[in-house]
């Protein structure tokens, strides 16, 4: 076994822990092999493991932002012009918040500052579906080759995203309260490095209690697929033999609300039982980045016209990414 297999598969992939849980339910007089024993095992192994993982990234994602509050962060944003302040708003997006709630208070902030519209929708995009914490995860479970263009297209749809928003002057359509709030100019306060850690450990706490649930939840249910769900049903619906498989997935995922740390369990059974890789990756974009509660949120922020216009471009830009790593996935195994 190679360095990088050993990382893959022992360290970020945590095999080690599925065979001890294993074999401690084993033990126990269960048959892992089984339904209701393989669902256990599922369900004990992807929740330690997510939730290890989880943590640690929470901490480093952190110590991270602590050096990029909103001030500073607005701050940066303001010396870079055209497309590439878009893409360093997407790249300041994938070290802030893990899902697409929590990025809209800071939408707001950046945008009644007088950030180029375009430039915010950009951090918006791409804040919730590549953040790092994504990357570390996607490449527990799908790879290395996977987890890097999954976030390179994120990326992507963030900066043509925010492009077009920005060519098709869309200003207009952002409520009066933002465009007529006057610029904030407050220094952030140094911190020490004690300080930061202090705030690395308080984000875990406070981000471990707001996305366990949705943990257990995406666990559950993908441990149902994993062992009662007959993959010949999967394959039928998100197969390749379905041309509809990424759209389909695409309009389930968009009204639900998790973040990826719920919906990787999802992906990794729905994967095993024989889904296409974009069908997944789109449903997974889907659920992060257009969450209803999130839409509701942003039509606070903005009126129908642009909600729908980020709405569109972003569903269109899921579903081409979905057939996009359909139609590569030859080359990412």
């Amino acid at each position: 076994m190679g360095v990088w297999e050993l990382i893959q598969d022992q360290i970020l992939g945590m095999k080690w822990l599925n065979e001890l849980i294993g074999r401690g339910l084993s033990l126990l007089g269960l048959d892992v092999g089984g339904r209701v024993g393989g669902s256990i095992r599922f369900f004990l192994y992807d929740v330690l493991k997510i939730t290890v993982l989880l943590c640690l990234l929470i901490f480093v994602i952190s110590y991270i932002q602590s050096y990029f509050p909103p001030e500073r962060s607005r701050r940066i944003l303001g010396r870079f012009h055209g497309v590439g302040a878009n893409v360093i708003s997407a790249l300041l997006g994938t070290v802030t918040p893990f899902c697409s709630c929590s990025s809209i208070p800071l939408f707001i902030g950046f945008t009644s500052t007088g950030l180029p519209l375009g430039v915010t929708f950009s951090f918006l995009i791409s804040s919730p579906m590549v953040d790092l914490g994504s990357l570390i995860l996607l490449m527990s479970i799908f790879g290395a080759k996977v987890a890097v263009v999954y976030v390179a297209v994120g990326l992507a749809i963030a900066v043509a995203g925010g492009t077009l928003i920005e060519r098709l002057h869309m200003e207009p359509y952002v409520e009066d309260f933002i465009r007529k709030a006057g610029k904030v100019d407050i220094d952030s306060p140094g911190l020490s490095r004690r300080e930061r850690v202090q705030f690395a450990r308080e984000q875990v706490g406070s981000t471990f209690r707001k996305v366990f649930p949705y943990i257990l939840a995406g666990v559950g249910i993908g441990a149902v697929i994993h062992n009662w769900i007959p993959e010949s049903m999967i394959e039928a619906v998100l197969g390749g033999r379905n041309p509809l498989g990424v759209i389909l997935a695409t309009l389930v995922g968009v009204p639900m609300y998790a973040d990826i740390f719920g919906t990787i369990p999802v992906a990794e059974a729905l994967l095993y039982k024989g889904a296409q890789l974009g069908t997944i990756l789109s449903f997974m974009m889907a659920v992060t980045t257009l969450s209803l509660p999130s839409v509701i949120l942003l039509r606070k922020a903005v009126k129908p016209k642009l909600l729908g216009l980020f709405i569109g471009i972003c569903t269109v830009g899921i579903i081409l990414v979905g057939y996009l790593f359909n139609g590569l996935s030859f080359l990412l195994r």
